[in-house]
């Protein structure tokens, strides 16, 4: 089934393929389809646009199959781990360009993600399983709005609330990482009374008081009860990213807005932030500017932090499997969905930065070959090491 599966060759074809906002992911969801097609995977495409397959393995046989709800643990007689990532890239596209002697690939999506595309792929044909199910799940808006990771979770009947474990790919330098900071974003609205700039006291400035915000912020994660650092993430971080207020030059503004970026550990939740940052800015404020928060408005919910046990089968079977280094990712990513109902690990070849700089989402965006090699085969090894695990146990 997989002898004929050049992953270097689709990964070459996967990164000439523009799939950033401007073209759309059409052609890169083609190109996926067909290749499993190919492969006797019997993908298909849900109402979110993602691209699924799956597999179910008895004794050593596959049966690639399209069942309604595409597999649940356990139930081929094994675990059901599954592997995801993202054919969407960012904005501009980066044309393919080939190192060969250098054994390197250059071009937009190159290490995010089209090098955890292949990666993931090469392992769903390759693993040779006694039992079990592997599904692959490829989303196709994960830079955005993350609505086909969502759709994979948002059903409460849906198999991959109930997974063994899941593979997220994306580019952790072939490290295996078990927890990331979430990502946060709303506004805070100072309201107070309008007024002539030459009577200044008989309004409210709502600027004047993004002073007093400002310094809340500086002091939110200090406050008392607020939650200690993580251990593997460390401190949460809140920062103010835009402003805006005021209409004239010569009136006393009644209104003033700020938004911030807000990087979550563990504990954390959406709705507690959204409370605390909410009593710590009235506490700040003066008495007669009014304040509100509101979390920026999105049809899927925000990535919250999250983390894995270090003792998670999954954490160590791919940690065994390519020799590397467990910690947590730098990036948020759709992860978070997953590990909300299943032990979660995010891996894969490439880095967000080098000691030169940005890669990821940079114009020299770039993946080694044998990096690509290494993730496959290690990424294969954790699967097989699971599924003997699991029926040696």
């Amino acid at each position: 089934m997989t002898d004929a599966f050049d992953p270097i060759a689709f990964l070459e074809a996967a990164v000439a393929t523009p799939s950033h906002p401007g073209a759309g992911v059409a052609a890169m969801r083609a190109l996926l389809v067909e290749t499993l097609d190919a492969h006797d995977a019997e993908p298909w495409v849900d109402d979110a646009g993602n691209i699924l397959a799956t597999r179910s393995f008895t004794a050593g046989t596959a049966d690639p199959s399209r069942p309604t709800d595409f597999g649940t643990s356990r139930a081929a007689g094994g675990p059901h781990y599954v592997l995801n990532t993202h054919i969407d890239t960012v904005s501009p596209h980066v044309p393919l360009e080939v190192d060969r002697e250098a054994g390197v690939i250059r071009g937009r999506g190159a290490c995010d993600a089209k090098g955890q595309v292949v990666t993931l792929l090469a392992a769903f044909l390759q693993a040779d399983l006694q039992g079990g199910r592997l599904t692959l799940a490829i989303t196709p808006d994960e830079e955005i709005l993350s609505t086909g990771a969502y759709a994979l979770v948002d059903d409460e009947g849906s198999p991959i609330r109930h997974a063994d474990g899941v593979i997220v790919g994306e580019p952790t330098g072939l490290d295996v990482c078990t927890a990331a900071k979430g990502r946060f974003e709303g506004t805070i609205e100072l309201t107070g009374a309008n007024a002539h700039a030459a009577e200044p006291h008989s309004g409210t400035n709502a600027v004047a008081a993004l002073g007093a915000a400002l310094r809340a912020l500086e002091t939110f994660d200090e406050r008392p009860g607020a939650p200690p650092p993580h251990p593997d993430l460390g401190a949460p971080t809140l920062t103010p990213t835009v402003v805006d207020g005021g209409e004239a030059t010569n009136q006393v503004p009644d209104r003033a807005r700020l938004t911030v970026d807000r990087r979550s550990v563990p504990p954390e939740t959406t709705a507690a932030f959204d409370a605390a940052l909410t009593s710590h800015l009235r506490d700040a404020v003066p008495d007669d500017v009014d304040v509100t928060f509101e979390f920026t408005d999105r049809p899927t919910p925000f990535l919250e932090a999250w983390a894995t046990d270090a003792d998670a089968p999954i954490v160590g079977a791919l940690a065994a499997a390519a020799g590397s280094t467990v910690r947590p990712f730098t990036a948020a990513t759709e992860a978070s969905y997953f590990a909300a109902h299943a032990p979660t690990v995010v891996f894969g070849p490439g880095d967000l930065a080098d000691d030169r700089g940005a890669v990821a989402h940079s114009p020299r965006e770039y993946v080694r070959v044998a990096d690509v090699q290494a993730a496959i085969a290690a990424t294969t090894g954790a699967l097989e090491r699971l599924e003997t695990s699991y029926h040696n146990n």
